[in-house]
């Protein structure tokens, strides 16, 4: 049979090459499959090596010196507008049908994660701020459009999202995560690859895998866990969006897990992601990964031999140099070819799939009607309007009464300056996209006058201008103390960040002087309004006690300002959740609420204070300021009639969830109903809670909804001490509530 089949595939290409006229791989008619072995057939060892690298474009005018008449598998060009990436692509394309001798096309690459990152794209918020939306369905509208600028300029591969789980705090690229709980990743980063692949651009989620909880906090630092904790926890967002997604691509990481670097690693980037999770895309190394294993890890002696480890591992596409090495490493018998084969098959496929082969036609003129469009705007304000989360609102005082507050004193290093985050391709100086200064300057109008003073950077230990801030306030009847993190690409900017990628903390306490600013304007006596505008948590216990409120907004896009003005004007009343929670100090670090009851419930706690210390934490309780889910609104909602509709399932059974939901206040509002599960009893330990399901509704003033959350029984499966997934058999108490601290109702099932 197998001698059978080898006789047939060959007549059979011979006959569709008949069939077309030409070269079976060039037959849009032709199998896929086909098409790529033929194609493959066709290559030198030299061009098949060169699929498996990244080679940038330059500018217009040097794509003939820089790619001769070579292909590759991917390229990029981040540096430039919109407009000119398009007549890059454009000149790209065309160069490449002309002067490869085999026309292969190159995959053109771009970072997506909070629009493409060309100047002149729409600006959205940042991953963290996409998920405390809890809005899955807002943001695969979001990505949609992106897909739409992505496709105008020629872009068919975004280099997103990120699926690492937000647990150390310290960690600078918290603000590009969906969060520290798996199952919200999960269901964000579904909604975001559908977005873009229903455009027809490839999303590549990342990083594979654990890069998101390294030691101290520092970036590409390893990760401990052993292999229940992988599967756990750090595998579970990729298992579910391969398995309902298939994105185009993987990136791998910088990391060690458990003492093995990733990017060298077989077993991780062969045995578990395509054994074990089923990808069948290509994977990308995150960029100098390859050569880190050299450089960082110090895992082999020579570039060559890190080639090697990592493209035995798995690692399809490079983007360093050190691949240029495998051509010789092959015919020195180093490494076999067939391993350089199964790389190229995997990104020909891709190349084939997109119709890259049948000309990607790329006309500049469309990105001046598609890219930033009207729509594309009122969709970041959107997006922008549902992220922000009021965590306090004492006496109500917000919304803002203009009656009473006619003058406004903003004060703090993010009153007046766009924060975009660290995957933004703006001007470090904020100039781009609308700030909280102008945002309120322009939604006030002449209903009341705002002013704004500095007070003191995001840095440094200079306060010799709070004297001046303070002077604001007084002259003021309300300050808005706007603190928080600044974060630009790559580090834009010089060392001024403090927060984003490579930007790690050892503290979380507000950086600079920016508590001592806060501290001061609370000594005016005057209400004070806290807009903690940041990409990550920070130590905000202060805030909450003294701030007559707080409004959190992580990296809020183009429209931050017009969003948090219409919020605190009550144009917008807010209906954003947090998706990371806040710690009481740096020392109550890691405070995700998905917990062991072992890490915080023992026996014997009984937390003090500073004027009687005690046990555990001696002067505190290891709680969060704000867990996990928790927001407020204008509005209030009440819950009611919990119904399960089927208490005693079976493994592979689905339940219903059904609660009453009713808007009791006097403004429509959303509401986001959380679904948690408890094990009760289990062979291994497993968190107090874990979310399962949630759904977001909006209702009008005494408007009620019966929510329903559907529950697969294979949400309830742990993994066990001898690596088995399997759901037990047992009591599971179901949690509904509006925050993972602010349960309303439960009800117990029972798996058989």
């Amino acid at each position: 049979m197998r001698n059978l089949r080898k006789m047939v595939l060959p007549a059979m290409f011979v006959a569709l090459a008949a069939t077309a006229g030409g070269p079976l791989y060039k037959n849009p008619k032709a199998p896929i499959d086909a098409r790529v072995e033929d194609l493959l057939s066709r290559m030198t060892l030299e061009e098949k090596v060169k699929q498996m690298q990244n080679n940038p474009t330059g500018k217009a005018h040097e794509i003939a010196d820089r790619f001769k008449g070579d292909s590759y598998g991917t390229t990029h060009e981040m540096d430039c507008n919109a407009y000119d990436a398009a007549v890059i692509y454009k000149t790209l394309g065309e160069h490449v049908k002309k002067n490869n001798r085999l026309g292969i096309p190159i995959i053109n690459c771009a970072e997506g994660i909070q629009g493409i990152l060309q100047n002149g794209c729409t600006l959205f918020p940042h991953a963290i701020a996409q998920s405390t939306t809890w809005n899955p369905e807002l943001i695969e509208e979001m990505t949609a459009a992106c897909g739409r600028e992505a496709r105008a300029i020629g872009i068919r591969q975004v280099l997103s999202p990120v699926l690492d789980i937000a647990r150390e705090l310290r960690w600078g690229r918290v603000e590009e995560t969906f969060g520290e709980d798996p199952y919200m990743i999960a269901e964000m980063a579904k909604a975001f690859v559908n977005g873009y692949q229903g455009e027809g651009v490839l999303a590549m989620p990342k990083h594979f895998v654990a890069h998101g909880t390294p030691r101290g906090g520092l970036n590409c630092a390893s990760v401990a866990g052993g292999p229940a904790e992988m599967r756990n926890l750090y595998l579970y967002p990729f298992r579910r969006v391969i398995a309902e997604c298939k994105p185009g691509a993987i990136m791998s990481c910088y990391s060690a897990y458990d003492g093995e670097p990733l990017t060298g690693s077989r077993y991780y980037m062969t045995d578990v992601l395509r054994g074990e999770l089923g990808h069948t895309g290509y994977v990308y190394s995150d960029w100098g990964s390859v050569e880190r294993l050299k450089t960082f890890h110090h895992a082999v002696d020579t570039p060559e031999e890190a080639a090697i480890m990592a493209a035995e591992a798995g690692i399809d596409v490079n983007v360093d140099w050190t691949y240029q090495t495998l051509v010789d490493a092959v015919r020195q018998g180093k490494i076999s070819e067939d391993v350089i084969d199964t790389s190229v098959r995997r990104v020909l496929r891709k190349k084939f799939e997109l119709g890259l082969f049948e000309g990607d036609k790329i006309n500049p003129d469309d990105v001046k009607k598609v890219v930033r469009s009207k729509e594309n705007i009122d969709l970041a304000k959107r997006v922008a309007d549902e992220s922000i989360v009021l965590t306090e609102n004492k006496n109500n005082i917000l919304p803002l009464d203009l009656d009473k507050y006619k003058k406004i004193a903003i004060v703090g290093p993010n009153g007046h300056y766009a924060l975009m985050g660290d995957y933004a391709w703006v001007n470090p100086s904020g100039e781009e996209g609308i700030d909280l200064y102008e945002g309120l300057t322009e939604a006030l109008g002449d209903k009341a006058t705002v002013t704004y003073t500095e007070g003191c950077d995001w840095w440094s230990q200079d306060d010799s201008r709070i004297p001046e801030a303070v002077k604001a306030v007084e002259d003021a009847d309300i300050a808005i103390v706007a603190v928080g993190t600044r974060s630009t690409f790559l580090g834009r900017g010089g060392n001024k960040n403090t927060a984003g990628e490579g930007y790690d903390l050892s503290s979380l306490d507000l950086p600079g002087k920016q508590q001592q600013l806060l501290e001061a304007v609370v000594a005016t006596g005057k209400p004070v309004i806290v807009t903690f505008i940041a990409g990550k948590p920070l130590v905000l216990k202060y805030a909450q006690d003294h701030a007559d409120a707080v409004l959190v907004q992580f990296c809020g896009g183009e429209q931050q300002g017009a969003a948090m003005a219409d919020v605190l004007l009550g144009n917008v009343n807010p209906s954003g959740k947090l998706t990371v929670s806040f710690p009481q100090s740096t020392g109550n670090t890691p405070c995700f609420y998905n917990h062991y009851d072992t890490d915080r419930e023992e026996p014997f706690d009984a937390p003090g204070s500073y004027d009687e210390p005690r046990l555990h934490y001696i002067f505190e309780a290891p709680e969060p300021v704000w867990n996990f889910g928790h927001g407020l609104s204008y509005t209030t909602f009440e819950y009611s009639d919990i119904e399960v509709d089927n208490k005693e399932p079976k493994a592979t059974d689905t339940v219903t969830v059904k609660v009453k939901v009713t808007n009791t206040g006097d403004r429509e509002g959303k509401e986001t109903v959380q679904l948690y599960v408890n094990d009760v009893v289990s062979t291994v330990s497993t968190p107090k809670q874990q979310l399962k399901g949630f759904k977001k509704v909006n209702l009008k003033p005494g408007e009620s909804q019966v929510v329903e959350i559907a529950l697969p029984m294979k949400e309830l499966a742990l993994w066990n001490s001898r690596l088995e997934e399997v759901v037990e058999p047992g009591d599971f108490e179901l949690q509904i509530g509006a925050a993972s601290d602010d349960i309303r109702g439960t009800a117990t099932i029972t798996v058989k």
